[in-house]
């Protein structure tokens, strides 16, 4: 991904798309919902403008599910995204359409968020490279928040040697973001030498253990051989607290997740209810109308409540 040009900037010339929960001035930014299906933004994320100093291109949103909430793109308000190595199966999610988008060849390059797994499941299941940034790398203003001490942009592109020039362009403090790390950015594309001698690899027996698929296993197996056959080093480490993290997870995400959705309330923004009764009645139909369908939500709640069960279960 090296400029096409001596006087170009980082990117210049490549086409790109945004995941549909950052914001784009002027190009219509719905979170996959009905509540968002008229927002025109007045205003860039700072990745958005990082993108244009870097000159590259956006062709346009991509789908996701809506508000950043699934794993499978398939709880969209609009259409469903499929899978472009095979389109009897779900691309990922929630930055499905930004991981199906590159997979097809359609974009160079996007930007998708991951709260808990949704650059880089979709990444997986689209066979291209996603990364998720450490928290307060990259700025997040401008994206509509799902759990603001999770959510982070990164870059979902065909090789590691893109995505390295992809987060050169969108890294970096933003002021406008009291979470954003006050760090200096490296030149990430001076390590990608292509040696990994020495290289220390940890990797979690919690991770292949009871549960995992046994392709799986063989296939991270593999490349662990081939790391160390290019003179890399692998041992097995502990995560004890394994466990804990999805119970945990759930507490905190919904807890965020309520507050920030707590806005799309028929009165402040997007769609309204039709002649309520009262303010009672307008909270109550708002939902019906503004999010998906009332199974799938009831599907997600009740996943939340076992969580939160086992979370009890195990403190």
């Amino acid at each position: 991904m090296h400029p096409l040009r001596p006087n170009g900037g980082l990117l210049y010339g490549l086409p790109a798309g945004i995941k549909d929960n950052i914001v784009t001035e002027g190009l219509r930014t719905t979170c996959a919902s009905q509540f968002l299906s008229n927002y025109d933004p007045i205003y860039d994320a700072t990745v958005v403008e990082k993108l244009k100093t870097a000159q590259s291109v956006t062709i346009g949103k991509l789908n996701m599910d809506e508000f950043a909430m699934g794993g499978s793109n398939e709880n969209s308000s609009f259409q469903l995204t499929r899978n472009p190595w095979d389109t009897d199966r779900v691309p990922g999610g929630s930055s499905g359409g930004s991981a199906a988008s590159v997979a097809a060849g359609q974009v160079y390059f996007s930007l998708g968020s991951d709260t808990g797994g949704s650059i880089r499941q979709p990444a997986a299941y689209c066979g291209i490279v996603g990364l998720k940034p450490t928290y307060g790398l990259v700025s997040r203003y401008g994206l509509v928040a799902f759990a603001s001490s999770l959510d982070q942009i990164g870059p979902l592109t065909k090789n590691v040697e893109d995505s390295a020039y992809v987060l050169q362009a969108i890294a970096g403090h933003d002021k406008r973001d009291t979470t954003s790390a006050n760090v200096e950015i490296p030149d990430y594309t001076s390590a990608l030498t292509g040696d990994i001698k020495g290289l220390r690899i940890g990797v979690a027996k919690e991770y292949l253990g009871e549960g995992i698929d046994p392709q799986v296993k063989a296939r991270v197996m593999e490349a662990l051989k081939t790391f160390e056959a290019l003179g890399a080093e692998w041992e097995e480490v502990s995560l004890p607290h394994t466990d804990y993290a999805i119970a945990t997870y759930y507490l905190l995400a919904s807890s965020e997740a309520s507050s920030n959705l707590a806005r799309f309330d028929g009165v402040r923004y997007g769609v309204r209810a039709e002649n309520p009764a009262n303010l009672l009645d307008l909270y109550k139909k708002v939902p019906q109308r503004g999010f998906r369908p009332r199974g799938q939500a009831a599907d997600h709640a009740r996943n939340v409540r076992a969580q939160l069960r086992l979370l009890r279960r195990l403190l």
